[in-house]
């Protein structure tokens, strides 16, 4: 490509991004105006409208579709649809998370948020890591590190920046808790991670999104590739493995899980199976979709179907 063309083209979408990412913070500035309630709602009708009328759309009908191949049109439309709903909340809820975690430890009962395992995170807290707790893209997942917080558990969570790189820097800037912090997903974070553990503290992982050169495992009976630095982690610090996960309510209540500890497939010589515990966690996370599939991100290219579309492939010759 001719190098001015190349210039052109990055600096259009420099500022297509910058332009993007101001409409985006102009409406959450908007809606942090707004009682926590309304705002949601008000998020979960928008996307709602406005979700179906993207690309990412018809990728969420094609996964669902793949997901789901005993599910008629109608099923998989429908809860495309209400995930855009989901999606706009979860926008919203990064504005609210503030107002929205009322959980109390000594009075569970009164708030919204309901915590299911808190005996676990209390037992944690009293001895000594290293622990990795893991979780998927459902629910307020966001909300999973500050629960961490609330039972005094030091936690450091890595997630994947977005693309657009001033969103990327506004929610890096956003992301803290008084109990820990969050690290991006790029080079040096293992390095990040894995000093954290070798003090025996607490880190956190999204292990649900595809990872070119990662273990080939299969997601709801399909072939994909999946991310094999926990259990390459937890092979080297011998680190105990905890499931959690966000669940949104009726009546905008959540239920925050943190689930037993997981016992890791080990190879002959003892040593944790690195692409055994990949399909493990793939395993786990799938039970939780299939439980709550409008909370799922499905316009994420898991299977790497939007390319496939794209670009249909051709029979091989004979």
């Amino acid at each position: 490509m001719n190098l001015f063309v190349a210039r052109y083209a990055l600096r259009a979408k420099r500022a297509a991004d910058f332009v993007i990412a101001q409409v985006l913070f102009a409406a959450l500035r908007t809606i942090r105006l707004l009682p926590a309630d309304v705002g949601l709602s008000f998020a979960d009708r928008t996307a709602r409208l406005l979700g179906p009328r993207t690309s990412r759309h018809r990728l969420a009908v094609d996964n669902l579709q793949l997901a789901y191949p005993e599910k008629d049109a109608a099923w998989v439309e429908q809860v495309a649809r209400d995930n855009w709903g989901q999606m706009g909340r979860l926008a919203a809820e990064f504005v609210f998370l503030d107002d929205l975690f009322d959980f109390d430890p000594e009075n569970p009962e009164a708030g919204r948020i309901e915590v299911e395992g808190a005996e676990i995170f209390a037992e944690l807290r009293k001895r000594k890591g290293p622990f990795i707790f893991f979780t998927g893209h459902l629910g307020c997942f966001e909300l999973l590190p500050i629960a961490a917080a609330a039972f005094d558990l030091e936690f450091t969570a890595l997630f994947r920046q977005p693309n657009n790189r001033y969103i990327a820097k506004e929610v890096q800037a956003a992301r803290r808790t008084s109990g820990g912090h969050m690290v991006p997903s790029k080079a040096g974070a293992a390095w990040s991670l894995a000093g954290i553990l070798q003090r025996s503290g607490s880190v956190g992982m999204l292990v649900d999104q595809k990872f070119r050169k990662g273990e080939p495992t299969t997601f709801f009976g399909r072939e994909c590739r999946t991310n094999p630095l926990l259990p390459k982690l937890a092979r080297q610090f011998d680190c105990e493995i905890y499931p959690a996960r966000s669940i949104r309510l009726p009546g905008g209540r959540y239920r925050l899980e943190l689930q037993p500890r997981l016992e890791l497939p080990r190879a002959e010589s003892g040593e944790i199976d690195v692409t055994a515990t990949c399909q493990l966690l793939n395993d786990v996370v799938e039970g939780w979709v299939r439980e709550h599939p409008e909370q799922w991100m499905w316009f994420h290219d898991r299977w790497k179907s939007g390319r496939a579309r794209r670009k249909p492939t051709q029979p091989k010759p004979a």
